[in-house]
């Protein structure tokens, strides 16, 4: 899932307080899984802007919603639509690709961000996420039995590991990340597939990610 965290409050309040009529539109998928930008995360939020205004003696109107998806033009339904383009502006609790899927579908209307979107990541822990996929455009994973060197080494090393790895950690973060190509070692040792990093493999090709440019998937059997 795409794991976000909710920008500081002074930060998101400076960026509406202008609004007299704002509308905070939450996300009920990724970002409500890891408790930044869902039902509750709205419903906070709002009465700390509405108190913050209170004692500024502004005039603000705050409405709440949450949608199933900011990602997919489907769930904006008629009564959410209307008030959006109704709102002076509306504060999108959802990761990037929502709040510019918003700005595409109503670009009449101003649209803040209040999230900060980190990666593709699972949740490890209650709590806790950590990154799993960079979103590459070309999958190694089967060359690396499961465990992907792109997101979860510190260098991105294809052939590895690196000469800062010290007792199965990252000198990146020797506390908290693993080395990458440690667990990569573990696993195929595990499987009796050490063999098979004795291929050395060829650097990556970053013309697919997003070196090459705002990337598009197309299926030609789901085109209209």
């Amino acid at each position: 899932m795409i794991v976000a965290e909710q920008k500081p409050f002074q930060e998101i309040y400076e960026s509406v307080r202008e609004h007299q009529n704002l509308l905070i539109l939450g996300c009920g998928t990724c970002v409500t899984v890891c408790m930044a930008g869902g039902e509750r995360e709205v419903g906070i939020l709002a009465n700390q802007i509405r108190l913050a205004a209170k004692e500024e003696n502004r005039k603000m109107e705050v409405l709440e919603h949450t949608i199933t998806r900011q990602c997919d033009e489907e769930f904006f339904d008629s009564t959410v639509s209307s008030s959006i383009r109704e709102a002076d502006a509306v504060l999108s609790l959802g990761c990037g690709v929502g709040v510019q899927h918003i700005v595409e579908l109503f670009d009449e209307v101003p649209i803040h961000p209040g999230l900060n979107t980190q990666f593709f990541g699972a949740n490890l822990q209650q709590g806790l996420w950590g990154e799993r996929c960079a979103g590459c455009g070309e999958c190694v994973l089967d060359t690396y039995e499961g465990i992907c060197p792109v997101a979860r080494c510190s260098k991105s090393m294809m052939n590895g590991p690196c000469g800062g790895s010290s007792n199965g950690m990252c000198e990146v973060d020797p506390e908290n990340t693993p080395c990458a190509w440690q667990l990569i070692i573990d696993r195929m040792t595990k499987l009796n597939k050490l063999d098979k990093l004795m291929e050395n493999q060829p650097p990556k090709n970053w013309s697919r990610d997003r070196h090459g440019g705002p990337r598009r998937t197309q299926r030609e059997d789901m085109t209209l």
